[in-house]
């Protein structure tokens, strides 16, 4: 029985029951417009810190121009113009690894991404990810050498990052499991197996989502939705996890599905050597973190990532494991500094943990078709009030340029 059906009586509910799930709608829509609030403050603030670094970049059908860019380091902001035919995505690589993002950038709108660089020189995406890679350098300046000349020493972040890189070992092995486990079932035939192991994938996935999204090209062929290929679904570079959700829960079949799951299989077993494999600064600890929560309240609180299988609720639930893993680790540090970002962090998870729960029941959470959009609001005001908590670690523990 869903949550819309009458009760075993039949009777429909009383006017005292409809009066107290009104109220209860618009509390939730009160704290979500409060948390948004902030949230926007927050944001404002950030922009208000990169007035005057602003460039401008317009992204066409086949590329970004200017296709190749020079700003100073430090704080800088990007409005990302969509002039394409396409909602698309825009990226600052380094190497392999993401620095910064911004998806689902509507046709003839535009997005505003800041970010705070080091020297060096970068990829970025424009759009489709067949679309012709630009490049971004970004040059020194007094300001960031002395930054760099300050920073603390780094030996207090040895431990906690150790302790992440076998955490990320445990999950990629898990995550190998996982991906054999719906190989086998897609090439039995058992469409219902299938469709439980992908969630289980997806779960872990999503649990280390701040770690294998830095992976751009490995999380494009595992991760990516069909927006990004110019054929969507029907396009042959469409495969990864997403394929085969579109198979299992959208067409309701295995067939055609096994090469897709041979081939993820082989991707995920190059995540989990990837994730050992790259090192992690102890200020991309947190930023990675920081961008996996504000995509998540961004985009995916929309139903957008699980659009065939509505398994978004068991998402967030991993990612916000994923969250308190990191925070944990970095607690002794936080504490013996006396920092106040502690404190509003374990608030704003208690309270997310807490609005997620609610759509938790006997069976398991909640087909995410079925959760009122207040609701949804909620969750996304939820993620970006905890992202902007721990975006203030790196200055409490002096990893921020100030």
């Amino acid at each position: 029985m869903t949550s819309h059906e009458t009760g075993a009586a039949g009777k429909p509910p009383s006017p005292r029951v409809l009066r107290l799930a009104v109220a209860g709608s618009a509390l939730l829509m009160v704290g979500a417009g409060l948390v948004f609030f902030y949230a926007s403050h927050q944001a404002q603030a950030r922009r208000a810190a990169n007035a005057g670094h602003e460039t401008l970049i317009t992204i066409r059908d086949h590329a970004c121009e200017p296709n190749d860019l020079s700003v100073p380091a430090g704080p800088n902001s990007f409005r990302i113009v969509n002039q394409s035919q396409r909602a698309v995505e825009w990226e600052i690589l380094d190497g392999v690894l993401v620095i910064e993002e911004r998806e689902n950038i509507a046709p003839g709108l535009s997005q505003v991404i800041n970010a705070t660089l080091q020297p060096g020189r970068y990829a970025i995406t424009c759009g489709l990810l067949s679309n012709p890679r630009g490049s971004l350098t970004v040059t020194p300046t007094a300001a960031s050498e002395a930054a760099a000349k300050a920073r603390p020493a780094l030996t207090a972040f040895i431990g906690p990052l150790s302790e992440y890189r076998v955490y990320l070992a445990s999950q990629g092995s898990a995550l190998v499991r996982a991906g054999q486990a719906l190989k086998d079932a897609i090439q039995a035939g058992d469409l219902q197996q299938a469709q439980a192991a992908y969630g289980a994938a997806r779960v872990i996935y999503q649990r280390i989502a701040p770690a294998s999204q830095r992976l751009a090209e490995l999380d494009n062929r595992i991760n990516a939705r069909a927006d990004y290929f110019e054929q969507r679904e029907q396009d042959p570079a469409f495969t990864g996890l997403h394929r085969i959700e579109y198979g299992l829960f959208q067409q309701r079949t295995t067939a055609g599905l096994a090469p897709v799951a041979e081939t993820l299989l082989l991707d995920l077993g190059e995540l989990k050597t990837q994730l050992l494999a790259q090192s992690i600064a102890p200020q991309q600890f947190t930023e990675a973190v920081v961008r996996s929560l504000h995509n998540l309240a961004q985009i995916r609180s929309s139903g957008e990532e699980e659009r065939y299988s509505h398994l978004d609720l068991p998402g967030f639930a991993a990612n916000l494991e994923g969250v308190r893993k990191v925070i944990d680790l970095l607690r002794p540090l936080l504490a013996r500094n006396g920092s106040e970002p502690l404190a509003t962090i374990d608030s704003a998870m208690t309270r997310f943990e807490q609005h997620l729960q609610a759509l938790h029941g006997a069976e398991g959470y909640l087909s995410y078709d079925q959760v009122p959009q207040a609701q949804k609001q909620q969750i996304a005001a939820d993620a970006d009030a905890l992202a902007n908590a721990i975006a203030a670690i790196d200055q409490a523990l002096g990893l921020a340029e100030q």
